[in-house]
């Protein structure tokens, strides 16, 4: 079954083609990136598998005329790998809230793209995006069967006292205030992968999943549920990100809005784009720059690493606490498949739970699936790629042939 997998932000497409001929057998075929769409000239950068990759300038005024340009070059003679669209048998798209309409992935019909919607006021950067994309496929192909994959349906799982805000109730039951999480694609798949790689049922183990990146969150897992997670409502809770501050005092932001006349959207700005990682180091929002910063001497660097890998350790704390123990703590996304030094800080300060950690095993490991521990310990760590754009078309390809 050939799956288009598509992944829409706010001026982009991500996109992929994947032949999928089960859960565990299936072709890379096609992927790329649409970027800039809306600006004078849009680039697109396509790579069929086992060749270089294509880089085009042009002007992509929508998500639709995006969607479009990444047909034709899915079709043409030399950039293509389909005989026709009509060898693209459904569609998969990334959506990042479902709200509480979402316990899991669903075909989209009418009132499924009512709901998706209905989440905007949740996620208007993202799910008005990935809106954009689902019609965009109702326009250009009316008659495919389309799917959607949420960030936040694996969470859905967590019991109420973990998602809920202790502000009054009537703002959950007027606006559905509550903690929600995100990244549940990439937890739920990394924490299988790494429970059978490592010999553990994931339906009895306990897993905390650590997916850093330029976002970030952690998530704890109890006999394959996702029972607590670091981001909130929103994605700016709990980790300290790229640009996003993470966890801080509610009363931070209303003393910064009298301080500095800031009204709702420009105190949203000061959060989500202009704290974490750059607002803390003054030097970047990527990690790469700011570890190599702290070693030339950059002291505000230097802080902000630390600042960094203690909240990973609390959380991971924490969640060992709430599901009384741990078996299995895993690493991935862009810092924790690429970064040994964090997960050397987090591996030496975790012996009193008994992870015996390995150091040669992580040495340099960047982008592997590998056991951290030495064999025998009591709690595993392991580095595990994750693959978000396979969980989609996996979920759609089982929801289509059901």
């Amino acid at each position: 079954m050939i799956i288009l997998v598509l992944n829409c932000g706010s001026s982009s497409i991500k996109y992929q083609v994947l032949d999928m001929s089960s859960e565990q057998h299936y072709l890379l075929l096609a992927k790329g990136l649409v970027e800039r769409i809306g600006m004078k000239t849009a680039v697109i950068t396509h790579r069929v598998s086992g060749k270089d990759k294509l880089e085009i300038e042009l002007p992509v005024s929508d998500h639709t005329e995006g969607i479009r340009k990444v047909l034709d070059l899915l079709t043409l003679a030399g950039t293509g790998v389909l005989a026709s669209l009509d060898d693209i048998q459904a569609v998969g798209h990334r959506v990042a809230h479902g709200g509480e309409f979402f316990r899991a992935s669903t075909r989209i019909d009418e009132q499924a793209e009512k709901n998706i919607e209905a989440c905007c006021a949740l996620a208007p950067l993202h799910n008005p995006a990935n809106l954009m994309g689902i019609r965009a496929i109702k326009t250009l192909l009316p008659s495919m069967p389309q799917v959607a994959v949420f960030d936040t349906s694996f969470h859905q799982t967590m019991p109420d006292y973990a998602y809920m805000y202790a502000i009054p109730y009537d703002y959950y039951t007027k606006y559905q205030v509550r903690r929600y999480g995100f990244h549940g694609t990439s937890h739920k798949f990394v924490a299988q992968k790494g429970c059978a790689m490592l010999g553990l049922d994931y339906k009895q183990a306990r897993v905390i999943t650590c997916h850093l990146g330029n976002g970030g969150s952690i998530t704890a897992i109890n006999n394959g549920k996702s029972v607590d997670t670091s981001m909130g409502l929103t994605p700016v809770e709990g980790m300290i990100m790229g640009t996003r501050c993470g966890d801080i005092d509610a009363g931070v932001v209303t003393f910064l809005q009298e301080k500095e006349g800031l009204d709702a959207a420009g105190i949203n700005t000061v959060l989500n784009k202009k704290s974490g990682f750059v607002g803390v180091s003054g030097v970047s929002s990527d990690m790469r720059d700011i570890e190599a910063a702290a070693q030339a001497g950059n002291e505000r660097a230097a802080l902000t690493l630390e600042m960094f890998r203690y909240r990973v350790l609390k959380y991971i704390g924490a969640y060992t606490a709430a599901m009384q123990g741990v078996d299995l703590i895993i690493f991935t996304g862009g810092i924790g498949e690429n970064d040994p030094h964090l997960r050397a800080y987090v591996g030496a300060h975790l012996a009193y739970l008994g992870v015996d950690f390995n150091p040669a095993a992580n040495e340099g490991v960047r982008g592997k699936d590998v056991e951290l521990t030495h064999p025998g310990s009591k709690v595993k760590m392991a580095a595990i790629t994750t693959d978000e754009e396979l969980v989609i078309a996996t979920d759609t390809m089982n929801l289509i042939k059901k």
